[in-house]
């Protein structure tokens, strides 16, 4: 078959290239105190919705850093006992999608919140001096500030913020929680797992933000990545400062995150993908120590997979 990466076997024993910065653990549990000690002030608006069996709210919450959150929640109206709940991360730019796409998991009798990504194409605020959309250049947003300015930072712990709000609920059972999404969404949802161990599983599709040097030397810094070489043509044109700028968005780098998983992991992989490509994605994977599986698609690449959806429904309903 045709390869845009690494044969399989090859990839399956792949540990990625970007730098991981020496204090990258410290970083994130100052990060995760940071999260911890917050005052989320949650509201939830009410949202009309035909559906006799769910009830429908706007969840608002501050994030770190003082952004102004906004997912969707969903919970079953007549269900008594504390069921489980699914959250929703989304692809990069876009929103949490359609209330009714949600409603399958509600009258499974799951709970359902799906994330606007902050200052992306949803209701989220990102609360750099502007309000609305920042659209697009997420990764290396805060780039040449300190660590702790960069955008996927706060945007990570916004993750794990929604859930531990949502494992707060008390219709909610705090420990049958689970989380899916696909690209930026795939990220997330393993960044999710990786900084809130209340996680039981996570069903990542082709996880975006994983190893930046290999999608940079594979030449695909286009597309998604693009502002990777924007970045380099702008700021660093002779690639002097090349290993600085790798190490720093090593704190951002879902790879270094995944041995923190304690969750049970589904991941989907298209191995024509020339968004992100196979390989990034398995260092990730392959430093997930918890109990995982990886369903392959040769003839795939960054697009829908057949039966991949109702795959995810069957693992994330044993929840």
């Amino acid at each position: 078959m045709p390869l845009v990466d690494m044969p399989l076997q090859k990839l399956h024993n792949y540990e990625g290239i970007n730098p991981r910065p020496d204090n990258f653990d410290e970083y994130w549990d100052k990060a995760l105190a940071e999260m911890h000690a917050l005052d989320p002030q949650v509201e939830l608006v009410p949202h009309a919705l035909d559906a006799p069996f769910a009830e429908c709210f706007h969840l608002y919450f501050t994030g770190v850093g003082g952004s102004r959150v906004h997912a969707k929640y969903l919970r079953p109206k007549h269900v008594k006992e504390p069921h489980p709940a699914v959250l929703f991360f989304h692809g990069y730019s876009m929103n949490s999608g359609e209330w009714c796409d949600r409603l399958g998991y509600v009258a499974r009798g799951f709970s359902v919140a799906a994330l606007d990504c902050r200052g992306q194409g949803g209701l989220s605020d990102n609360s750099e001096g502007v309000r609305g959309t920042t659209l697009r250049g997420h990764i290396i947003r805060g780039l040449d500030h300190a660590p702790e300015n960069l955008y996927y930072r706060n945007m990570f712990l916004d993750t794990a913020q929604l859930a531990r709000i949502v494992g707060s609920m008390e219709e909610v059972d705090a420990n049958r929680i689970g989380c899916t999404g696909g690209s930026q969404g795939g990220g997330l949802t393993l960044a999710c797992a990786a900084l809130e161990p209340s996680i039981r599983r996570a069903a990542p599709e082709y996880p975006f933000l994983c190893d930046y040097k290999r999608v940079w030397e594979m030449d695909l810094s286009v597309a998604a990545y693009e502002e990777l070489r924007t970045f380099f043509r702008h700021f660093d044109p002779m690639h002097q400062r090349e290993e600085e700028i790798f190490t720093r968005l090593g704190y951002i780098d879902i790879q270094h995150l995944a041995s923190r998983i304690k969750a049970e992991v589904l991941m989907f992989t298209g191995l024509m993908d020339t968004i992100c490509p196979p390989s990034s994605q398995f260092a990730a994977y392959n430093k997930i120590t918890s109990p995982k599986k990886v369903i392959i698609y040769p003839d795939y690449g960054h697009e829908g997979l057949p039966g991949c959806k109702d795959m995810i429904y069957d693992f994330l309903a044993k929840l």
